[in-house]
């Protein structure tokens, strides 16, 4: 009889020769427990997901509540669903005026894919543009905004009309021009290892776009809910888009995601043709519920408030000749070493050890550290001696 490990190498299909192969039989907190009842201090929260940690109570009260109430009813948009209705007006109540009308959908690619539509459909233009080292999404559409030919040669032709600039390039902004639907950023770039705008790059990048009649987009489906310090990212900076995509730490382990744009932008998907952006499970209302629970518990308790402290602490017991640099955006984090060789020797002792961190798809010489922003300082603690001591181990071998 086929054990579970062989079962998932047989039925379930994978992304790569080297899967984890983890198997989890339970998780709480800032903790993963395999079979044998191991515990893992999970440091990136599953990519930046688990953002109050894993079956924080709130989250799971809300979405087992919702399971007794209802599940799917209809296609996205048709029902006047409580748990949509009161996320996205709650939603709405944290963001400036312009972002007023929110798109429910299951991912972070999707909420991608809706805003390029959007774009297209409310400005009448077919370029679009996005910045080299960005991650967008991983299907076809989102694909297309990536600049890493590594990752998407095999998949071409990708859509037409996509061009790329530098991140933090005063004089690439020229490229925005009146042919130009979109710009698409991330307020901090994340698969390119944590690189923050600088010089009041958003600003001028808000400014380029209001010229040329451009829609600016910001992508902070990795950088949202409060995982940089503040509940959105681009609050730091100073610039508002005119859509903004969200989804991982939006349902606080349940998929969710989100395109948020003005009544007046969103209106044109309801016309010339109508139904013009379709989803079934879109804004499903488990999700919804989930996603409420976690906004609320984040906005009512004392959690973002605490990440650049946690930050600072993280930042201050990180230290080793090993390390090159680390870099960070609230408990987003990049810990960069040698190489991608050093940096797999350092994730497997670090398994070993009881710690799961990990690597960045456009930067394979970086550590990713993304850990709920429940963690505690303790946790902290043990999770960065852990490190040191895998970096100690992969030195000495």
């Amino acid at each position: 009889m086929p054990n579970q490990r062989q079962l998932f190498l047989q039925h379930v299909a994978q992304t790569s020769d080297y899967p984890l192969l983890l198997e989890i039989e339970r998780a709480e907190g800032v903790y993963l427990f395999d079979k044998n009842g191991k515990s893992y201090i999970d440091l990136i929260a599953g990519i930046s997901v688990s953002c109050l940690g894993h079956c924080h109570p709130n989250v799971v009260a809300a979405a087992k509540n919702q399971l007794d109430k209802y599940l799917h009813t209809l296609v996205y948009g048709e029902y006047v669903l409580s748990p949509q209705v009161e996320l996205a007006t709650l939603l709405a109540k944290q963001l400036p005026e312009n972002l007023n009308s929110v798109y429910f959908v299951n991912s972070g690619s999707e909420a991608t894919e809706g805003a390029m539509k959007l774009a297209k459909r409310f400005t009448g233009r077919q370029e679009i543009i996005s910045c080299r080292k960005a991650y967008h999404g991983s299907t076809q559409g989102s694909a297309s905004l990536n600049s890493e030919h590594f990752w998407t040669n095999p998949y071409r032709p990708l859509l037409p009309g996509i061009k790329h600039i530098e991140f933090n390039c005063d004089t690439c902004l020229l490229n925005i021009t009146n042919k130009t639907a979109a710009v698409f950023v991330e307020t901090v770039q994340g698969e390119w290892g944590v690189r923050k705008p600088f010089n009041d790059y958003l600003k001028k990048l808000r400014k380029r776009c209001t010229e040329t009649g451009t829609l600016l987009v910001f992508d902070e489906i990795q950088a949202g809910f409060g995982r940089t310090g503040s509940l959105f990212a681009f609050q730091q900076y100073d610039s508002v888009p005119d859509i903004l995509l969200l989804a991982k730490g939006m349902g606080g382990g349940m998929p969710i995601g989100a395109f948020i744009a003005s009544k007046k932008i969103m209106g044109t998907l309801s016309h010339g043709p109508l139904l013009g952006h379709i989803t079934t499970f879109g804004g499903h209302p488990v999700c919804c519920a989930a996603s409420l629970a976690t906004l609320k518990t984040l906005l009512e308790e004392n959690i973002i408030e605490k990440v650049f402290e946690k930050e600072k602490l993280f930042l201050k017991l990180l230290k080793h000749e090993s390390i090159i640099e680390v870099r960070s955006a609230g408990l987003m984090m990049a810990v960069e070493l040698k190489d991608f060789d050093f940096v797999q020797k350092v994730i497997k002792i670090c398994l070993e050890k009881g710690l799961i961190t990990d690597w960045f798809l456009f930067n394979d010489r970086s550590l990713r550290i993304a850990p709920p922003l429940t963690i505690s300082n303790e946790e902290i603690d043990k999770s960065c001696q852990i490190i040191l001591e895998a970096i100690e181990k992969a030195e000495a071998n």
